[in-house]
């Protein structure tokens, strides 16, 4: 096994401070180093059938689950304050925490991934985590983890809202997800700096506790930490699936209503035939069509040409039921 020293990345930055770039190659084989950073302007490329060994997450596992740890884990790739990234045709594995973490960036893709990590005992190995980033692309990609395939946050409490960056303009597409303790796909809770314009399309999640979760609190989701965050505008079209426990659950509350839902073009199967499946609190939306399971009573009722069939009188009707 050999190893990648400081002395070629100090060769690269020398590279990139006289001409303006550099590539830091890496052959094919198993290359072992210490944790290191990249610099502007530079490419990091692995050959087919490099391998580096930077950080063991077993070890870290172990230690968080034995508490023996007095600081917080580091993630696997973590980049910051960086513009016009692409992340393309590699396998990251085994993160001590969170495995790809692009914070406050733009203009970022993401693409032809494979993220792995143990899908149980594997704590907070979330597969991607989109961080105050906005224009970003995430396509073409196999992740199966420990924790959430995607999540995507904008910042912690007074963090995220002193910070005030959102994430916005992400498209996510392409991919199949496996999380069995967790969603494939996340936004919350941790989003203090606020979310907007998510697009989720073509996307396979299977054997995962949920598939897609909107999670958030009051103080998180808006630049005003004493305010309550606004949920709003979120369309379902095209949703299949089977042997689902519960299809739908959407819990919002007196403080922090959910406004304006679509439901179109859905058929989920159902794995324990018991009410309460398309559960339903402080929401106000609407189904367009037909749609399996019969939706909760909140909704407004729609026909195929969009026109108006019943018009709910219970937006604020409560049937969540957690013990399903």
């Amino acid at each position: 096994m050999a190893e990648i020293t400081e002395e070629n990345l100090m060769a690269c930055r020398k590279i990139h401070m006289h001409k303006g770039g550099g590539e830091l190659y890496v052959p094919r084989g198993r290359w072992l180093t210490a944790p290191f950073n990249l610099t502007s302007f530079m490419t990091l490329f692995l050959a087919e059938g490099a391998e580096i060994l930077a950080v063991q997450g077993q070890s870290w596992w172990k230690k968080y689950r034995s508490k023996l740890l007095n600081h917080t884990r580091g993630p696997l790739f973590q980049i910051m304050w960086s513009s016009d990234i692409v992340f393309a045709n590699i396998t990251l594995r085994d993160s001590p925490f969170w495995t790809l973490h692009p914070y406050d960036c733009k203009n970022v893709t993401i693409t032809n991934m494979t993220i792995l990590a143990p899908v149980f005992e594997a704590p907070n190995t979330d597969g991607i985590d989109p961080d105050s980033c906005e224009d970003m692309i995430i396509e073409n990609s196999y992740i199966s983890v420990g924790d959430e395939g995607i999540a995507i946050k904008s910042g912690w409490d007074q963090y995220g809202t002193t910070y005030g960056r959102p994430s916005k303009n992400i498209l996510i597409r392409n991919l199949t997800i496996r999380s069995n303790v967790s969603a494939g796909i996340s936004i919350g809770s941790k989003m203090s700096g606020g979310v907007s314009n998510i697009t989720v399309e073509n996307i396979l999640i299977w054997s995962s506790r949920r598939g897609v979760r909107i999670k958030t609190a009051p103080g998180r989701g808006g630049f005003d930490p004493q305010a309550f965050p606004v949920l709003e505008n979120i369309n379902y079209i095209g949703i299949y699936g089977q042997g689902a426990r519960v299809p739908v659950r959407i819990k919002g509350s007196k403080e922090i209503p959910v406004r304006n839902v679509t439901f179109k073009d859905m058929s989920v199967g159902i794995k324990y035939k018991k009410k309460h499946i398309f559960q339903c609190a402080y929401v106000q939306g609407r189904v367009i069509g037909t749609i399996f399971p019969a939706p909760c009573e909140n909704l407004d009722r729609y026909d195929e040409q969009e026109q108006m069939v019943k018009q709910s009188d219970s937006h604020n009707a409560t049937d969540v039921d957690y013990e399903i």
